[in-house]
């Protein structure tokens, strides 16, 4: 069982752009022919990922953001996820069914988390922010991200916090580049004059 933030970042390093929007990630396909012809298996996927999750954490911009994806479009606002979930936020929000509302340390949050994915792992889908809530308390055990190839150049970043990672698989899947870490700890600042 681990906890690992696992989105999708571009090249520059941000998760949303500086209008809140993820259309920069829907527009990149997320599998293509290899043109290498490489025999290696993809591990570093999305269908993989998700069978070992037990419970999902995020915070209340990407719930909006999903909420609002789905008005742009026309369609219902569904949530999508029959595991466990939970939506950190202080606000007074409209929540799916099933989905519970936290506010507070998350350190509070983690043994219901670890309850509810029954020893499987618990996904931290979405932001940044709340993966370094994780990180600050030493909860946070694996980064997955799947880099698009596009810059935005500001916008939402991958995980405001300063972390050691150690490099753990590198993959193709499709046109982006899956990169999966273990979390070492926290990166100290060179205090030296």
């Amino acid at each position: 069982m681990s906890i690992i933030y696992c989105t999708a970042t571009s090249l520059d390093g941000f998760i949303a752009d500086d209008d809140s929007s993820l259309s920069w990630l829907f527009r990149t396909p997320d599998s293509d022919a290899d043109p290498v012809g490489s025999d290696d298996p993809i591990t570093l996927n999305f269908d993989t990922f998700f069978r070992d999750v037990g419970a999902l954490v995020t915070g209340v911009n990407t719930l909006e953001w999903i909420r609002e994806d789905a008005r742009r479009k026309g369609v219902p606002f569904t949530w999508d996820f029959e595991i466990p979930s939970w939506v950190l936020t202080h606000r007074d929000v409209d929540l799916p069914d099933g989905v519970h509302r936290f506010e507070g340390d998350i350190r509070a949050l983690h043994p219901l988390l670890l309850e509810a994915a029954g020893g499987r792992d618990i996904w931290i889908m979405g932001g940044g922010e709340v993966a370094g809530q994780f990180a600050d308390a030493g909860l946070l055990d694996r980064v997955w991200v799947h880099i698009n190839p596009v810059t935005l150049g500001a916008g939402a970043p991958l995980l405001p916090r300063r972390l050691r990672l150690h490099r753990e698989r590198v993959e193709r899947d499709g046109q982006f580049t899956a990169m999966l870490f273990s979390v070492v700890g926290e990166e100290p600042r060179d205090l030296a004059p």
